[in-house]
Order: structure tokens, then sequence, then C-alpha cells
């Protein structure tokens, strides 16, 4: 089986990966999610002489290599090989099998002369020393960095790699500037024991092996899926209408971020039919020049040289028949005449749906105002003058019996009724809640 573990590729860890002879391994590769290759061409019986001999092996983080099956051993994806190195041998794990290795041989101008031979599939000797090496590097790192501390070398060693039968470090460093590191190789001869390599690799590179979040909130693509680095240089952030700001641009390597190469392709087809940003307009008013470009809206910007605070926005057609007109001769009108009035339906929709109120329901026609049906203040003075007086609460008696209390509450209903029977020769009461809730009852303090 294929390593499937996921696992930063600047430390040694284990899994799980287990050989043809059923020897367990470390994790060679790293970032193994990354470097795993799907074989779509696995299903498909080519004949014998047309077989591929070349197997491709990847070893640690990011690096990879082909190889030639000279022993015809049988080979899958995951299996465990020794490999022909310089000096000794080195172990890996076969990461792609077939007549894929063709094709990808071809991208990468791979030479078959300079291709190295497979060994034999590792055995359990070969295992145990590279198991042994691999736990060395985190140790290797720390005293490495020390070393070039002390001898005030500006440089940062990003990486170690041990070869898998252990008589070399492979040394990934990162610098501004040259290095001399004839001093640094001697004392990591002297340290270490075993041959030296250093190897200069660039700030992409090294946020690939170290890995990160970056600023979209996912892990970085240099790390995950990203194998090739392209240049990028501030042309790119300009043809996508973005701002020059090195703290938004930049990624965790210092560089500009590789995500802005995705979409230059979709600004460079659209912005072919735009004209050039440098365009100028000769208008009666005086002369006018391109200020800004909206991509997406088709739409260009023009202001004038001697007051560049108003900007008036044109759709690429128009601006096409003005430059026309500019090259026969003519001037055309003022910005602001041509500029069309923006008091279209679309317009419109716009300023309703940002308005506050556009959630509340709207009052029809049969909602009238409902002070036209109150009476007048003359008609509601009538009434308080006719209105009954009450009759003054009296105390509650102290001390009363619980019975005596029923028969009170029993009576209540019918003393109610009379009170309305002797009010029924004046004017009608006004509803209740209304009157309730203009007049409270008054209560007595002595109550």
């Amino acid at each position: 089986m294929s390593c499937g573990c996921k696992t930063s590729g600047d430390s040694a860890h284990s899994c799980g990966t287990k050989s043809a002879n059923g020897c367990e391994s470390v994790n060679t590769c790293g970032n193994s999610y990354k470097l795993s290759v799907f074989d779509w061409l696995s299903n498909i019986n080519n004949p014998v002489e047309n077989r591929c001999d070349y197997v491709e092996v990847r070893f640690k983080n990011d690096r990879k290599s082909f190889y030639k099956n000279v022993n015809n051993i049988p080979l899958h994806i995951g299996s465990v090989v020794t490999v022909e190195s310089s000096p000794g041998h080195d172990v890996g794990v076969v990461s792609l099998t077939g007549e894929l290795v063709k094709i990808q041989m071809k991208k990468k101008k791979f030479s078959e002369e300079s291709s190295l031979k497979i060994y034999r599939s590792a055995n359990q000797k070969d295992i145990e020393v590279w198991q042994e090496a691999r736990k060395k590097e985190d140790h290797v790192k720390i005293e490495a960095r020390k070393i070039a501390h002390r001898l005030g070398l500006e440089m940062k060693v990003t990486d170690v790699e041990y070869q898998g039968d252990a008589s070399k470090i492979t040394f990934y460093y990162t610098a501004d500037n040259r290095i001399d590191f004839r001093q640094l190789i001697k004392d990591y001869a002297a340290a270490f024991r075993t041959k030296i390599d250093m190897k200069q690799i660039g700030f992409r590179q090294e946020a690939a092996k170290v890995g990160g979040i970056g600023s979209c909130g996912r892990e970085l693509c240099c790390s995950t899926w990203l194998t090739d680095f392209r240049s990028v240089n501030t042309n790119v952030a300009r043809y996508q209408q973005l701002s020059i700001n090195p703290q938004k641009l930049a990624g965790q390597c210092g560089k500009l971020k590789c995500c802005l190469n995705y979409e230059l392709d979709s600004y460079l087809d659209a912005l072919s039919d735009f004209p050039s940003s440098s365009t100028t307009l000769d208008t009666e008013k005086g002369r006018a020049f391109c200020i800004k470009i909206d991509v997406f809206k088709k739409k260009m910007w023009f202001a004038y040289v001697e007051n560049s605070i108003a900007w008036y926005d044109f759709d690429i057609d128009l601006v096409k028949k003005l430059i026309s007109k500019n090259k026969r001769g003519e001037k055309i009108l003022p910005l602001e005449d041509l500029k069309q009035p923006e008091t279209s339906l679309q317009s419109i929709d716009l300023i309703q749906e940002n308005n506050v109120d556009r959630f509340e329901k709207k009052k029809g026609p049969h909602h009238k105002n409902k002070n036209q049906n109150r009476p007048n203040n003359n008609q509601n003075n009538q009434k308080r003058n006719n209105r009954p007086e009450r009759p003054e609460r009296s105390e509650k008696p102290e001390n009363t019996n619980p019975n005596q209390q029923k028969q009170q509450k029993a009576q209540q209903p019918a003393a109610k009724l009379e009170k309305v029977e002797a009010s029924s020769d004046a004017e009608k009461k006004p509803n209740k809640k209304k009157f309730k809730k203009k007049y409270p009852p008054k209560k007595d303090k002595n109550a």
C-alpha cells in the first residue's frame, strides 16, 4: 500500500508503510498527500515489447527521480526500494509505474542516459539503517544551525536529509547573498563524521517544506499540491487592478503570492477588448486621461488633467468611438455632457434594496387615520360631565371569616347589575377598554 500519512516533511514520522517483505518503514515522502499520483493507465494492458522499464521514486519532501528497473523486479506504488546513489545507495518509495512514467519523463525533460538503476527491494537491514538515520535529522538540524550562527554566516538551515545508507547528509539552506561555507563544511564534517552536501533553495521551496496557513484560511498551495513555482511580478497585480501593497500581496515566504497567477489569463482575455490604459481624450474643455478600469463592468473612468477630482465613467464601446473621433482630428464634447444619467430601472431597484424601511409593510388605502373616527373634544367633555359618580370604596373589614368573604364575592355580580340598570337613563358609556385606558380608576388613600 502507498504511504497515506500527512506529516511535516522536516521530521521523521512512522506512517506504517510496509514493504513487500513486511518491513515497516518510516515516512520518506513528508507531505505524501501532495506527492501522491493517480495512475489512470494502470488498468490498461500494454504489449510486452512496449513495456516501460522506468519507475518514479520519491524521497523526503518533494524530491523525486526516475530509476531504471534493470532486474525486472515486480514493483507497485508504495514499494520500498534500494536505488543507486553517489556514493553508496539510497532508500525510497515507488510513487509511479507503468506508461504514465514516460509521460512524466517527457514533461520534465528527463534524459534516459543520466538515469540510475534500482538495486533491489529494500531488505530488513536497509530499513533499519534508514530508520536510525531519519531519527537523527532533528538533532542534526539544531546543531547545524548553532555552528552556522557561531561562524557568523547569514544563512538559515531549513531542512536536513540523510541518505538511506547514512553515508551522506544534505543540508537545505536559504540565504539572501552568496555564502562562503568552506569552513562550515569542515566543521560539519568534524561534528557529524560523514559526507556533507549543501544545497541552496529559494524562499518558496522553504515555505513548501515548512508549511502553514495562508491569508485565505487554507493550507499553503506550495505545501499541498503546487510543485512548479512560476515567477510572479507586480505586473500581475496591476493587470488585476490591485493596489500594490506588499503586506497584502506577499505570502508567508515574503514573495508575491502564487495565487496571483491563477486568474491572470482570464484578466488578460478580458483586457484584450479594452483600449490602452494610457489613452487620453481631447475634449472641448481640455485633455482627459484614464484613471481607472473596471474589468467586470467593462467601464473606464476618465478625469481632466486640470481637475482630477471629478471622475466620469464610460463604457468601452463609447470610449472606442471617442478615440476614433480624436484620430480624425475632431474634439469631443466635455465629459459631463457625454455622461448619461443613470436613472434606469436597475438603479431604482438598487435604491429600494438599500432602503432601510424596505421590510416594513406598506399601508393600503383602507387604512385610514384612526383620529378621524374619534369624537370631538366638546363631545368628550359632555360625556365626562354626564358620567355618574363612583361610590367611594369602603375599607376592607379586618379579621373577617372565610365564609363571609365567599358570600361577599357571590353578591358582587348582582351589585354590578344594579349599577348598570341605574345608569341606563344616562347616555351610553364609551367603550370600556378605551374608558379604562383614558381614565384609570383613582386609588383611595384610605383604602
